[in-house]
């Protein structure tokens, strides 16, 4: 009786890590998806217009202020995770949920703080890897 509680336990803790591990797969799964469809996008974008890499950064950015602004961005970045937060849409989420918070709390003034404090984690590291390549490339005029 004891061996077979022993085998039933044990077979359904590999249960449970497969279900685990599954879940684990479907969030990546999800994350590389929508991440890869952002990408997809700006590269058709960049086929298919004239517009220039700053510019479809910049729309990235605005577009993911716009999304939030009316409620559409947040319920994404819940389903599809890091895959809505990492691209440049996120950052506009980031900076949108700054305002929102800030403006929630010190009113009006909030508009103008934060954006930069929600979007402070994305500058500061900009800044920072910015100074390193710095410190490390070799600067050459293009020819």
């Amino acid at each position: 009786m004891y061996g077979r509680l022993k085998t039933l336990r044990v077979f359904l803790i590999f249960i449970g890590v497969i279900v685990d591990s599954m879940e684990i797969f479907v969030t990546y799964l999800k994350v590389f998806v929508f991440g890869g469809l952002f990408c997809l996008i700006a590269q058709l974008i960049i086929d298919r217009t004239r517009l220039t890499a700053a510019r479809i950064l910049v729309g990235y950015v605005v577009l993911g202020v716009l999304l939030t602004a009316v409620g559409v961005y947040g319920p994404f970045v819940s389903f599809a995770k890091s895959g809505a937060t990492i691209p440049l849409t996120g950052f506009g989420y980031a900076l949108a949920r700054g305002v929102q918070k800030a403006v929630a709390e010190h009113g009006l003034l909030g508009a103008l703080t934060g954006g930069l404090t929600g979007g402070a984690g994305g500058i500061a590291a900009a800044i920072l890897f910015g100074w390193l390549f710095a410190l490390f490339a070799e600067s050459r005029e293009r020819k």
